[in-house]
C-alpha cells in the first residue's frame, strides 16, 4: 500500500479493511468457545489508518456477544487515536458473563472510505496485575508553603513575569487567609496585605510566576490558595487560573470567574505521581490589557490524617444520638431489672450508600452479591437515559430498566432515576437533535409522560436535566423556561419523587462553569420560576481531593436548605493506596457534613465502570486496597455496645442511626429485640 511505503511494524504482513461504507465496517474474528465467562481477557492490537483524506481517526475494538435468549450486546473494549503515518497500540480488557451462543471481536470507527489496517491482534487471559506498592512518605512538610516570599517581604524576588508583562508590589490586599486554606492551616496564619500587581499584559497567559522545582513530591496531595483581583477595563466576566507547568504539562490548581474589582478566593488541589524535573507555578487568565493582582499564594501539602480526626468528631455529632434503654422490673416477658447484661449490635447504618449498576453488570453473580451486601441504593448507568429507552423515534426499550428495577426490588435497594433529560448536545440522540421547535416540544412532553407514568412511585429521585451548567441544547431551542417546566411537569406526573439538579466539578474548584456560586444561581433561578427542586446532585468525579476545598463547596450549597447527594462518586489512580486515600477523603467529608444525605458511587467493579483505575473490586472478584478501605469505613460507621443494666434499670449508649439487635441476658431469662434508631424516634 502507498507505493510500498506502508510496512508492517512486526513480521511481514498486515491486514486491511477497504471499501468501507459505514463507520462500523471493519475486521472481525469469531472467538466463540475460545473465551470463558468470569475470566478477564486482555486485548492488544497494532493498528493504523489509510486513505480517505483522513489523517487521524479513532479505532475501536468492540465485542459482539449473543446470549442464549438471542439478545445482542455490543461491548466497547478500547479506543485509540490512529494516524495515517504510524502504527499505534490499542489496549483494553473485557469480561463475559454466563454462557454465550456467539462471541465476535471486531475493529471499527474511522469514517467511511478510510481503510483500517491491522498488524496484529492478541486476545488472551489478562495478566495478573501486581499489587500496588504503598508510596513511602518521608519528612512530609505538611502545611509548609512551597512558594518563596509569598508575603512579598523581600520585594519581587524570586517572582518573575511570564511574558512581557511588568510586576510591582501594592498594599491593601486581605490579611486573612482565604477560607479554604484557613481550614487547613488554622486561624493563626496571617498575610502581609501586600500583593503583586501585574500590568502591561498583552496576552491571557501573562502573569507572575515562580519555579518550585524540587519542592513538590510525588503522591503528596497539594492544596492551592490565593486572593486574586482584576483592574478596571473588563467588559465581561474574567477567569483567573492558578496553574502549574510540570515538565511541560499544564496542571490546574484552581480557577475563579468574576467581573468586579473585589478580592476573590481561588483554590484547588493537585497531585503528581512521579518526581518531576521542572515545576513552575503561575497565575493567568484575564483578557489582554486587564491588570491582575495576586496576594498570599500558598501551595502546600495537606495532612489528611489530621483532617480525619476532626471529621470523626463531626461525624459523631451529626450521625449519632444518645440512647437510653429502660427495663421494667416486673411483668411477663420482661427482663428483671438490675444486673442484666446487654449486648447492642448494629446491623445496618441507615445512611444511603449506593452504586451505579448496568443491565450487563447484574449478570455477574459475584458483583450482585457484593452490591446487595454493601449498598442500600442503586442508580442505572445508561439504561434510563432517553437515548437508551428511545434510540430511534417510536422505538422504545424499557426492558433493561424493568429488569434492573426487579433486581433492586428483590433486594430492597432504593433507586435514583438518572436521568430524564441530558442537556449536553453530544449525549442527545440524532433524531431528537433533528427536530424543529414544535416537534421537539411534543417529544419532550411525550418523554416526560411516558417515563414518569410508567415508573410512577418506583424511583425515589430523578435527575431531571443532567448537567445544565455544561450544556444548553433544550434551553437554546425551547427557551429559558424549559428547565423549570421540566421540573414542574415531572412533579405533576410523579409527586413522590424528589427532583434533583445534577452536575460535575462543583466541589473541586477546577471549573468556573460549575462553581458552587454558579450552581446556587442556577437553582435559585429555577425556584423563582416555580421549579420544585428537591435536591442538589454533585456527581463527584474528582482527582486529588482536599477536604477543606470540598467542605467549602458543601457549606455554600447548604445555605439553600436542600439535601445534597454525591450522585456519581469515583476517584482514579493507578496506585490502589492513593485511590483508597482519595476515596476515604470524599467519604469522610460527605458523611461528616450535615447537609449531605446520601452517597452513590459510579460503580465499583472493574470493567463495569466508565472510569479506568477507579474500581474497588478487580474483574475476577478480588477486593483491592480501595475496596478494603470502603468496607473498613462501613464497619467503622456501625455502633456496638455491651454492659450491665444499672441500678435505675437503664442501659445507655451512643450510636449511629440505623437498625440494631439488642440481646439481654439475666440469670433467669434471655431476650432479643430489634431497634430502629432515627433522628426523630427510637423504635
Amino acid at each position: 500500500m502507498g507505493d510500498g511505503k506502508v510496512l508492517p511494524l512486526y513480521g511481514n504482513f498486515f491486514a486491511s479493511a477497504t471499501n468501507r461504507t459505514a463507520s462500523w465496517n471493519g475486521i472481525e474474528q469469531e472467538i466463540t468457545g475460545r473465551v470463558q465467562p468470569k475470566l478477564a481477557y486482555g486485548v492488544t492490537a497494532v493498528v493504523r489508518i489509510y486513505g480517505g483524506n483522513v489523517t487521524n481517526a479513532g479505532i475501536q475494538a468492540t465485542l459482539w456477544v449473543q446470549s442464549p435468549d438471542i439478545q445482542d450486546q455490543y461491548i466497547r473494549i478500547a479506543i485509540s487515536q490512529a494516524t495515517d503515518t504510524d502504527w499505534v497500540q490499542l489496549q483494553g480488557k473485557f469480561l463475559l458473563n454466563g454462557s454465550l451462543l456467539r462471541v465476535i471481536i471486531f475493529l471499527e470507527g474511522p469514517p467511511p472510505g478510510t481503510d483500517i489496517l491491522i498488524n496484529s491482534l492478541v486476545v488472551k487471559h489478562a495478566e495478573r496485575v501486581l499489587p500496588s506498592l504503598q508510596p513511602i512518605m518521608k519528612n512530609e512538610a505538611f502545611g509548609i508553603n512551597t512558594i518563596e516570599n509569598s508575603n512579598l517581604e523581600d520585594g519581587i524576588n524570586p517572582w518573575f513575569p511570564l511574558g512581557n508583562c511588568a510586576l510591582s508590589i501594592g498594599i491593601g490586599s486581605p490579611v486573612e487567609l482565604p477560607s479554604m486554606s484557613r481550614n487547613s492551616l488554622g486561624l493563626n496564619e496571617r498575610l502581609s496585605g501586600r500583593y503583586i500587581h501585574v500590568t502591561n499584559r498583552t496576552d491571557t497567559w501573562m502573569g507572575p510566576a515562580q519555579m518550585i522545582s524540587g519542592k513538590v513530591k510525588p503522591y503528596l496531595t497539594y492544596q492551592v490558595s490565593a486572593w486574586v483581583k482584576i483592574g478596571p477595563g473588563s467588559t465581561s466576566p474574567q477567569i483567573v487560573n492558578v496553574a502549574l507547568g510540570v515538565d511541560g504539562n499544564w496542571v490546574n490548581g484552581g480557577q475563579v470567574e468574576f467581573n468586579d474589582e473585589r478580592w476573590h478566593e481561588v483554590g484547588g488541589s493537585f497531585r503528581i505521581e512521579k518526581q518531576p524535573s521542572n515545576v513552575m507555578v503561575y497565575v493567568q487568565g484575564p483578557a489582554a490589557g486587564v491588570d491582575l493582582m495576586v496576594a498570599g499564594l500558598w501551595v502546600f501539602p495537606v495532612d489528611r490524617r489530621a483532617r480525619f480526626k476532626f471529621l470523626k468528631k463531626e461525624t459523631d455529632k451529626i450521625r449519632k444520638r444518645d440512647v437510653i434503654l429502660k427495663f421494667s422490673r416486673s411483668g411477663p416477658g420482661v427482663v428483671n431489672g438490675t444486673g442484666g447484661f446487654v449486648k447492642v449490635t448494629q446491623i445496618q447504618n441507615s445512611f444511603p450508600f449506593g452504586s451505579c449498576i448496568t443491565r450487563r453488570s447484574i449478570d455477574n453473580e459475584k458483583l450482585v452479591r457484593f452490591l446487595v451486601t454493601n449498598f442500600n441504593w442503586a442508580v442505572f448507568g445508561n439504561e434510563l437515559k432517553w437515548s437508551w429507552t428511545e434510540p430511534q423515534q417510536g422505538n422504545f426499550n424499557y426492558k433493561d430498566v424493568d429488569e434492573l428495577l426487579d433486581l433492586c426490588k428483590s433486594h430492597n435497594l432504593e433507586v435514583r432515576g438518572h436521568c430524564i433529560f441530558w442537556e449536553v448536545e453530544h449525549a442527545i440522540q440524532p433524531w431528537v437533535q433533528s427536530l424543529n421547535k414544535s416537534d421537539l416540544i411534543k417529544a419532550v412532553q411525550n418523554r416526560l409522560t411516558d417515563l414518569l407514568t410508567r415508573y410512577k412511585g418506583k424511583f425515589r429521585h430523578y435527575d431531571v436535566d443532567n448537567e445544565m451548567l455544561h450544556g444548553s441544547f433544550y434551553k437554546d431551542l425551547l427557551g429559558d423556561d424549559i428547565h423549570a417546566n421540566m421540573f414542574i411537569t415531572s412533579h405533576q406526573l410523579d409527586p413522590s419523587a424528589a427532583l434533583f439538579v445534577n452536575d460535575y466539578h462543583i466541589e473541586d474548584g477546577s471549573d468556573v462553569r460549575s462553581s458552587p456560586e454558579e450552581y446556587i444561581r442556577q437553582i435559585l433561578d429555577l425556584q423563582q420560576q416555580g421549579a420544585p427542586v428537591g435536591g442538589i446532585g454533585i456527581q463527584g468525579h474528582i482527582d486529588s481531593p482536599v477536604g477543606p476545598v470540598v467542605s467549602s463547596a458543601l457549606d455554600k450549597l447548604a445555605t439553600l436548605g436542600l439535601p445534597i447527594w454525591f450522585t456519581e462518586l469515583d476517584v482514579s489512580s493507578t496506585n490502589e493506596f492513593v485511590r483508597a486515600d482519595d476515596l476515604e477523603v470524599m467519604l469522610r467529608e460527605a458523611f461528616a457534613h450535615p447537609a449531605v444525605e446520601g452517597i452513590v458511587l459510579w460503580g465499583f467493579w472493574e470493567l463495569y465502570m466508565s472510569r479506568e483505575n477507579a474500581h474497588l473490586v478487580n474483574a475476577e472478584g478480588k477486593v483491592n486496597v480501595a475496596g478494603k478501605r470502603y468496607l473498613a469505613l462501613k464497619k467503622e460507621w456501625l455502633s456496638h455496645a455491651r454492659g450491665y443494666i444499672d441500678a435505675q434499670g437503664e442501659f445507655r449508649f451512643r450510636g449511629f442511626y440505623g437498625t440494631y439487635n439488642i440481646e439481654i441476658n439475666s440469670p433467669n431469662q434471655k431476650l432479643t429485640e430489634h431497634l430502629l434508631l432515627t433522628r426523630e424516634i427510637c423504635l
